[in-house]
């Protein structure tokens, strides 16, 4: 799940959107910051941050409500990722899985 923050801060972002994107249900105090990866994409896209967060509980179901972002909703083990997965998130879940909390990626060496 992605969004950008809305006059909010990051928790309460991920908080709504995983409301609004899949109806799920999360308390601020079951959030955790697990990883931050520093991407810029094609040449005309501004730099990013990406802050990726565990929520270690959650109420619900997960619910498909925007079928034209996303196709279905699917726990996958971070050995077995699908291939077209989006760059920056494949690099950050590596980096989780390796306790590391900090990449960057799309830099020009």
């Amino acid at each position: 799940m992605a969004g950008h923050c809305e006059q909010e801060n990051a928790i309460d972002c991920l908080i709504r959107e995983a409301r609004e994107e899949a109806g799920l249900h999360i308390e601020r105090e079951d959030v955790e910051l697990v990883h931050v990866v520093h991407h810029i994409g094609q040449p005309r896209n501004p730099p990013r941050m990406g802050l990726f967060f565990r929520a270690r509980t959650w109420g619900g179901e997960p619910v498909l409500r925007e079928p034209d972002k996303c196709t279905q909703w699917k726990f996958w083990d971070p050995t077995a990722l699908p291939d077209d997965l989006v760059l920056y998130t494949r690099l950050a879940i590596e980096k989780i899985q390796n306790g590391e909390l900090y990449s960057e990626t799309g830099w020009p060496a």
